[in-house]
């Protein structure tokens, strides 16, 4: 009767054991979806300022944090008549990983956070984000089994028009953050994002622009079904004879800095 008891205790400690493990994983996972979409905002106020630094902290026990550089690549192509391409360039992303034996939604899983109706990579109006920050289930992937919250830049589009002594003049404007790798330390559990650069690029004459994405790292499993974008290229028609700019903000993001 004792031994009896006993394994039932055994296997009930067992069992309460993994239960609050994975209640423990769980909450882990739902916090720091939340810190990557307070960092996914905080890239549009760090993109637009050379040398504007900012450092989040996070706390984690199951999952960790990867810079995955070369995750997409943006090219712009602009119309006059032809197609020309203005500017190509690749960015990389942020992810927080939790392995699927500590906390799994299943293979296949995806939710995009933000933009959370709207899958596009290219994201019209004011107030419009420069990320997307989604989480995804996929198996398998090179790097690991893992459910991962991810943070890719997308591209903002202005359309204005300035008019002055009887002639008006159509802008579209794009803006795309940029993330590089910086001297990761692993040093603390935190993400160090510094403003670097802002390239700016100007067409004139443009009736139409259009973006295409490709997967660097699709080998990996980083492609398109990775990222659900809603399509991996996008064309806008523009007010006749409108003036294109293009702003790249770059930005450098370095793990456990201390």
């Amino acid at each position: 009767m004792t031994a009896a008891v006993i394994v039932m205790v055994l296997v009930a400690m067992t069992y309460a054991n993994g239960f609050l493990s994975s209640r423990m994983a769980e909450n882990e996972y739902s916090t720091n979806r939340q810190f990557m979409l307070t960092t996914g905002l905080q890239i549009d106020d760090i993109a637009w300022t050379v040398g504007r630094a900012q450092t989040v902290r996070y706390s984690s026990q199951y999952g960790h944090m990867k810079f995955q550089s070369l995750a997409v690549n943006y090219t712009l192509e602009v119309y006059d008549g032809s197609w020309t391409t203005v500017f190509n360039v690749t960015t990389g992303m942020i992810l927080f990983n939790i392995p699927t034996d500590s906390y799994s939604l299943g293979n296949n899983y995806f939710e995009r956070v933000t933009p959370a109706y709207n899958g596009s990579f290219l994201q019209g109006g004011s107030s419009a984000p420069v990320s997307h920050v989604f989480c995804v289930e996929k198996l398998p992937m090179n790097d690991g089994s893992f459910i991962r919250v991810g943070i890719i830049p997308s591209i903002r589009m202005l359309n204005s028009t300035i008019s002055g002594q009887g002639t008006s003049t159509n802008y579209a404007k794009l803006y795309l953050p940029v993330l590089e790798q910086g001297n990761h330390r692993y040093l603390s559990q935190s993400i160090t994002m510094v403003g670097n650069d802002i390239i700016k690029i100007v067409d004139s004459g443009v009736n139409r622009v259009r973006v295409n994405v490709t997967f660097p790292k699709a080998d990996l499993g980083f492609d398109d079904t990775f990222f659900n974008f809603d399509h991996i290229s996008e064309t806008r028609t523009l007010s006749a004879d409108s003036v294109v700019e293009l702003y790249v903000g770059k930005i450098i993001v370095t793990l456990g800095q201390v």
